[in-house]
């Protein structure tokens, strides 16, 4: 159960400051270790990556608060209820909890009881790699061989799988989101009948935190696969349409990490369904994104460039005249995932997207009254003709090649 100096303590600490509030809890007779994400990501070799540090303590929340005071350490009530507090080290805040029993739940919430057995607040976390501890002196302790499970590429649920899931119907995406991320060969079969036979209860969880956990999903690198089990398994059929892109969203999955480009979660959902408007304005709606995504959303689904524009330089500054940098970054992604091609000079042209000066439209309202048409209908109407003339001239014609153009359009609608 407990592995000796096992793990590089120094990936888990790097602010020697934090070591004072181990110093602190021991003063007041109690124990604090590491658990969960950054313990089971170190152990498993991934790179380091602003790690999110959950820490828990035997002691109360009151003991806790109490001993810091005591040590002139600052808590903040993150969650005294539900035994967490957050206590500030440097410009951090160290969310710290007390050892939880579950007294009851109901799928959403649970009524928790604080507790001094490790084992027990073991007992009540979801997946055996997720039950890991480590204290300052790098010592492991895995009360349900999470370790040997990580090793062997294992996710499984801690007891019984129907049991774990009912107490929170998340844990049903976190068991395909860990999956997907540490997974080796096929499922544990216990793990997915008991996903597929609870999948209803996902109906009781909030949109906000099935989007969250989903999102989580599409950005790991084996999404495709992942996602295309749980198609099969009829996870989430009550929230979102079918696809049948599951192939090109691998094709994007695997074309950002061949060019260490960042990835998206929002592109994937786009390439996953490959909405047009009316569908990309209802998954927006539904998934409840935010108004930046949800507008960025509809506008790749609106908004449709012939792929073959973005091969040419011509055609780079046309995109990004009509339609900015930000979206044409994007939509050339999307476009090679859904053509699922790859152009051979793909990483120039999107330095050529994100640093090509974009061109300003030299003539204004005013330069077309000057000439003289004051009906505002009239004005738009030979701005939007000057414009089209404009860029389809390659930016070329100047200022007074187009109040010439202007001028002949007055005539002809005077």
């Amino acid at each position: 159960m407990m592995r000796d100096n096992y793990i590089d303590i120094g990936k888990l600490i790097t602010d020697p400051k934090v070591l004072f509030l181990f110093d602190t809890v021991e003063s007041h007779g109690g124990a604090l270790r590491f658990v969960g994400g950054a313990v089971r990501d170190t152990l498993a070799g991934l790179p380091e990556k602003n790690l999110d540090l959950d820490l828990a303590t035997d002691l109360s929340p009151e003991e806790l608060v109490e001993a810091c005071e005591e040590n002139g350490l600052k808590t903040v009530p993150i969650g005294i209820k539900f035994g967490t507090v957050g206590v500030v080290i440097g410009n951090k805040v160290l969310e710290v909890t007390s050892l939880r029993k579950d007294v009851s739940t109901d799928g959403r919430h649970a009524v928790v009881e604080f507790t001094s057995d490790w084992n027990e607040d073991a007992s009540r976390r979801d997946l055996t790699i997720n039950a890991v501890y480590a204290d300052e002196k790098g010592n492991v302790f895995d009360y349900y061989n999470g370790i040997d499970d990580l090793e062997k590429g294992v996710v499984r649920f801690i007891g019984n799988p129907n049991q774990r899931i009912q107490e929170d119907y998340l844990r049903i995406l976190r068991f395909f989101r860990f999956y997907a991320l540490f997974g080796k060969g096929a499922m544990d079969k216990k793990a997915l009948k008991a996903c597929k036979d609870n999948r209803e209860g996902l109906k009781t969880i909030s949109i906000e935190r099935i989007r969250d956990e989903f999102q989580k999903i599409l950005l790991t690198p084996r999404a495709a696969e992942t996602i295309q089990i749980m198609v099969k398994n009829g996870i989430l059929d009550f929230l979102f349409p079918e696809t049948h892109n599951l192939d090109k969203l691998q094709f994007l999955i695997d074309l950002v990490s061949k060019h260490h480009i960042s990835p998206s979660a929002l592109r994937r959902w786009f390439v996953l369904f490959e909405p047009e408007e009316r569908l990309a304005e209802n998954l927006a709606m539904r998934i409840k994104f935010s108004k930046k995504d949800r507008e960025l959303f509809v506008r790749w689904a609106v908004n449709n460039p012939p792929f073959d524009e973005f091969l040419s330089m011509e055609g780079i500054r046309r995109l990004l005249y009509r339609y900015g940098r930000d979206f044409c970054y994007h939509k050339f992604l999307i476009l090679c995932a859904l053509n699922k091609k790859e152009p051979e000079n793909l990483k120039l042209i999107i330095d050529r997207i994100q640093t090509m000066d974009i061109p300003k439209f030299p003539i204004k309202g005013q330069n077309i009254i000057e000439a003289g048409i004051h009906d505002n209908r009239k004005i738009g109407d030979i701005l939007d003709k000057l414009e089209e003339k404009w860029i389809y001239s390659n930016f070329s014609l100047s200022f007074d090649d187009l109040m010439d153009e202007a001028r002949n359009l007055v005539q002809e609608v005077a």
